[in-house]
């Protein structure tokens, strides 16, 4: 007899690869074929999951149709169950499959879209951090402080593309086509997407604000993050990037690490 764990895996493998053989043993027919009472439920599954997923990218949907989609949708399914009881937290891995997924591949944009879509779903269900008090940030004494690493923000999402994403988002928001069409060859976009309030902002960075902000979401130092900012844009201002940094309440917390941050 099974024990309870390898007969979810073997429910598991059936659901979602089709192999029924091992599991459709212990499945007791009660007036219904097993195989039948098996599909009933396969396909509750994949109808719930992905409506989940036409949820969190309705753009996606909208540029591919609903029919591609749930195409996508149900390759996707059979790969990536869900790993928790949070269905809003489903679909997080949707982008880097539609990256990979071959029939995608005359859409190189797409990806970029989910992911920003994803951003947005993700902080629409996060909690807004209070800001840091600034007071904290003066008792640091100013030679240490190229060795602080700060908390983000945990609705904030940054996101840089080759393409216009946030165009694209923006024109598919009625579900119908946009009044114009958006030039895929306008070039890229640096974004930043977190929760305020009730609402979500989608923002665009300049290049060097973006990989200032990027690195420091990455953990990386003060020191390490200006460095990397200065490299490649000498004239970005560290001082203002600072001081917006704590203007837009985008620090939840900060420590300060043994290393030297450049």
């Amino acid at each position: 007899m099974p024990t309870l764990r390898e007969l979810q895996t073997l429910f598991e493998s059936s659901l979602l690869a089709g192999d029924e053989t091992a599991v459709i043993q212990q499945i007791e027919g009660d007036g219904l074929d097993p195989r039948a009472r098996l599909a009933v439920y396969r396909h509750h599954v994949f109808t719930t999951l992905t409506a989940v997923l036409e949820t969190a990218y309705p753009v996606v949907c909208r540029l591919v149709d609903r029919r591609f989609f749930a195409y996508a949708a149900d390759a996707f399914i059979k790969r990536y169950a869900p790993t928790g009881p949070r269905l809003t937290e489903y679909g997080a891995a949707f982008p880097d499959f539609l990256a990979s997924f071959p029939a995608c591949e005359g859409h190189p944009y797409l990806p970029d879209v989910a992911r920003l879509e994803w951003a947005i779903h993700r902080a629409s269900h996060s909690s807004q951090a209070e800001a840091l008090d600034h007071a904290r940030l003066h008792s640091v004494d100013p030679a240490d402080m190229s060795r602080l690493t700060f908390a983000m923000d945990p609705s904030l999402s940054l996101l840089a593309s080759p393409w216009p994403v946030d165009r694209i988002w923006r024109a598919h928001q009625d579900g119908g086509e946009p009044a114009e069409p958006v030039d895929l060859g306008a070039g890229g976009v640096c974004l930043e997407v977190r929760a305020a309030g009730e609402s979500v902002t989608l923002h665009t960075l300049e290049a060097a604000t973006y990989a200032f902000r990027d690195a420091l979401a990455r953990g990386l130092t003060l020191g390490q993050a200006a460095s990397l900012a200065l490299e490649s844009h000498p004239f970005f201002d560290l001082t203002r990037a600072i001081q917006e940094l704590l203007e837009n309440g985008l620090f939840d917390d900060f420590a300060l690490t043994s290393e030297e941050g450049g």
